[in-house]
């Protein structure tokens, strides 16, 4: 049974209104699974358009499809549910976007089997970059702008900063987030999922960016910690950190389209502690572990986007730490730039261990003051360079719609990891391995390595 649903333009419905409505306006005809996306069941019901502020607690269930028109603000005081299965497009002339203000909370608790997907309002084959805003989370968390608190990218009224470091805008789980990002004016850009001042009691863990027109992960300060986190063909950096983030991430995959890349030169991280480099606390100072980055170069014949810069760019007197981490197939693998910075590294306040570089055009990079060699060769830190991407031994990595990530049975990636520093204590899972796998592919089932094509 076929029926044509005529959208219905809804702004800040309470629950019950938005129960109501559904079980008034729809009759429901059977739910069953989508045969191009396994991984989501296809809605039975009507088309929601969402605008303006929602000021209530709302739910939004997988019976229905979402369409965000514009700026959608979840309000202080004011929580959005949304249901496991439930997909939610972006409209593309208005450049829909959901912003959780400071106070709001966003609970999207999906599952392996029934992901929230938000993707593109456009059909499938026609989807692009940017074609929607993306998803901005605000809190109360400590961040280094003067006087504590900013205004958060994008083109947005949202403020973000605090003195709450264990602040809860609520939790992102088993979610994809789909041809997302956009640059509304330069400096001026909503990315994939955009976190600032995001509290430590926020919870965010498997998450997919894919097709960001810009970053596809950007934390402006906060305390927030991500585990299990995906950046798939964006097109400009993959984890962009600043205004003293001190979060901490363990198992974060990045896969780069070799065609792609950004006028501004595009790196998987990218790290300041503010946009002048200042001296401004908190530092910002992201602990990361167990990341398996694989950028644009298979081998060193692949012709690449000109644009493609490095694989980890540490700038403006970061002290970000990264172990037990793999990054492969980029021009330039880490370049740690200006003498701040490098005296970071050199005061172990910025760490570089048991990692991995393979692959790279340029291993190492850093000013002719500083010996990023010597430095990085420290027998303690355990750092590996590898000539070739192909020495890391993983399946195929490389193949953008079916791709292989795990380590072969003699890869060096397998053993060689280190939880023995005290940045790694708490949040961190320990492991033997290196890279974000192991022996278990955890992005199977809810990941998507072809949405262009999956009829939603």
């Amino acid at each position: 049974m076929n029926m044509k649903q005529t959208p219905k333009r809804i702004a800040g419905f309470s629950s019950m209104m938005l129960t109501m409505l559904a079980l008034a306006a729809i009759t429901i005809v059977g739910c069953k699974k989508d045969d191009d996306d396994a991984t989501t069941p296809a809605p039975t019901g009507t088309t929601i358009e969402i605008s303006g502020d929602l000021t209530t607690n709302t739910n939004w269930t997988a019976i229905n499809k979402y369409v965000l028109k514009g700026f959608v603000y979840v309000k202080d005081g004011a929580t959005l549910n949304i249901e496991a299965g439930t997909v939610i497009k972006g409209d593309k002339a208005t450049k829909g976007t959901l912003i959780i203000e400071r106070g709001g909370k966003i609970n999207a608790v999906g599952t392996a089997a029934k992901p929230i997907v938000f993707t593109s309002n456009e059909a499938a084959g026609s989807r692009s970059y940017g074609d929607w805003g993306g998803i901005i989370i605000c809190g109360r968390a400590p961040i280094n702008l003067p006087g504590g608190e900013g205004t958060v990218e994008g083109g947005t009224n949202a403020l973000y900063g605090g003195t709450n470091a264990s602040d809860d805008s609520g939790k992102l789980k088993y979610v994809r987030i789909e041809f997302c990002g956009i640059a509304f004016q330069p400096n001026q850009e909503i990315n994939g999922l955009t976190l600032g001042g995001v509290g430590s009691t926020t919870e965010i863990s498997n998450i997919q960016v894919s097709y960001s027109g810009d970053d596809s992960y950007e934390m402006f300060g906060g305390t927030v910690n991500l585990k299990n986190i995906v950046a798939y063909r964006g097109w400009d950096d993959d984890f962009d950190t600043d205004n003293g983030y001190t979060g901490k991430i363990q198992f974060a995959l990045a896969l780069r389209d070799k065609d792609i890349a950004d006028q501004s030169g595009s790196n998987s991280f990218e790290s300041d502690n503010d946009g002048s480099g200042t001296t401004a606390t908190p530092y910002t100072k992201p602990i990361f572990s167990n990341v398996t980055v694989f950028g644009p170069m298979e081998n060193a014949s692949t012709t690449i986007n000109s644009l493609y810069k490095r694989a980890a760019h540490l700038r403006r007197n970061t002290q970000t730490c990264i172990y037990n981490s793999v990054f492969a197939g980029y021009p330039t693998g880490l370049f740690i730039d200006g003498s701040a910075t490098e005296s970071n590294a050199a005061a172990a306040d910025l760490q570089f261990r048991n990692n991995i570089i393979a692959g790279c055009t340029t291993p190492l990079a850093a000013s002719a003051s500083f010996d990023i060699q010597a430095w990085f060769n420290t027998p303690s830190f355990a750092n590996t360079l590898l000539t070739n991407s192909t020495d890391i031994q993983c399946g195929y990595p490389f193949d953008l719609l079916s791709p292989d990530f795990l380590p072969q049975g003699s890869s060096p990636l397998l053993s060689g990891a280190d939880f023995s520093n005290s940045n790694l204590q708490g949040f961190f899972t320990s492991v033997s391995y290196r890279g974000a796998f192991g022996t278990t592919d955890w992005t199977e089932e809810w990941c998507n390595f072809d949405p262009q094509n999956t009829a939603y």
